[in-house]
């Protein structure tokens, strides 16, 4: 088994997957152990769906089409603050020109960044997708308790040499989603998963996102 320190540095947002398929017994083992994650009060306000085979097949198909005539939904939710400020503005910038780098596109070419995009509605290729949903009368200290599922799960998913990529993205399809999985009145889709093996080959997979120095974020107070 992969200890923690390892799991959490070779962690990162894959977005090509390979096809080979992901045990199902494996998937079961480590949402199962995911859900020891500690939320507020012991809500346990999340809610997992996986999707793989002919539903995932069916999801892509459809997204496919949905995706192809724009963004005409209500997000759930804005992923980002509508006016970020620094250095959160340009900590996105850096990692979207970054990525964008890795893949030989550039700034202007407005149709191949949206293209590559659309592939966050495929899962980017990988046999498993996964979805969270909660509870719409959940409040802030809830949905950062999903965080904490997403997160661990994410964790366990490295130590059985697996990778993902979570995907707020699905949040603006809101409608299409909660049809599709068959949602009650009352439940709001969170994000999305990629689950898979990391196509080794793939460009975009060399990208490692840069994070800050441990003094700009953090403060010990004695």
């Amino acid at each position: 088994m992969m200890d923690i320190t390892t799991a959490v540095t070779t962690r990162r947002s894959v977005r090509d997957f390979l096809d080979t398929p992901v045990p199902e017994a494996t998937l079961r083992k480590v949402i199962e152990t995911a859900l020891r994650s500690p939320s507020g009060g012991n809500l346990q306000p999340w809610h997992l769906h996986v999707v793989t085979g002919d539903a995932l097949d069916r999801l892509k198909t459809l997204m496919r089409e949905k995706v192809s005539k724009g963004f005409n939904e209500l997000p759930e939710y804005e992923i980002y603050p509508p006016k970020l400020q620094s250095p959160y503005r340009e900590r996105r910038y850096e990692i979207g020109e970054l990525m964008y780098r890795q893949l030989g596109i550039a700034r202007e070419d407005k149709a191949a960044r949206f293209k590559w995009f659309q592939r966050n509605f495929e899962f980017f290729g990988a046999p498993v997708g996964l979805f969270c949903t909660v509870d719409e009368n959940m409040g802030p200290p809830q949905w950062s308790d999903l965080g904490m599922v997403l997160q661990t799960l994410m964790l366990l998913l490295r130590s059985e040499g697996l990778d993902s990529c979570a995907q707020e993205s699905w949040a603006l399809y809101p409608n299409t989603i909660s049809e599709f999985l068959n949602l009650p009145d009352g439940r709001k889709v969170f994000a999305g998963m990629a689950i898979g093996h990391a196509n080794p080959d793939s460009p975009v997979n060399q990208l490692t996102s840069p994070r800050a120095p441990m003094a700009e974020n953090v403060q010990f107070l004695s």
